[in-house]
């Protein structure tokens, strides 16, 4: 687990600063949460950097601790949205880490009857990452 005072800049060393003139929402977005505490991160904010492949090791076991006490957590997009970003993640992160994968397939697989994108994402997952 990261240092929940330490923002993702701190703890990997790389300072990215402000977002370029004239990028996207997301990316701008994406570079001032990188200067976050990890700890002060919301589920719409963990769900849109596991979206976009960002520090994985870090924001994984972070993010799975808000789904076991709420496997629906929503961001801003839909019950569950945190769920399927990382359902979603890349398949050589849950090789990699087949604990975390293991304990991601106990939150699928505790749900019994889930939301039609959470049963999307969660073939692929196992299709693709378990």
């Amino acid at each position: 687990m990261p240092d929940l005072h330490r923002s993702l800049e701190d703890l990997d060393g790389e300072r990215w600063g402000a977002a370029p003139p004239g990028s996207t929402r997301l990316v701008a977005e994406v570079h001032r949460l990188r200067r976050r505490p990890v700890g002060e991160l919301s589920v719409e904010d963990l769900r849109l950097l596991v979206g976009q492949g960002m520090a994985l090791d870090r924001l994984v076991p972070l993010a799975l601790g808000h789904l076991r006490a709420d496997p629906l957590a929503s961001g801003d997009l839909y019950p569950g949205d945190l769920l399927c970003a990382l359902l979603r993640a890349d398949p050589a992160f849950w090789h990699a880490r087949a604990d975390l994968a293991a304990e991601l397939a106990c939150v699928v697989d505790g749900l019994g009857d889930p939301p039609a994108e959470v049963a999307a994402a969660a073939r692929w997952f196992r299709a693709r990452a378990a």
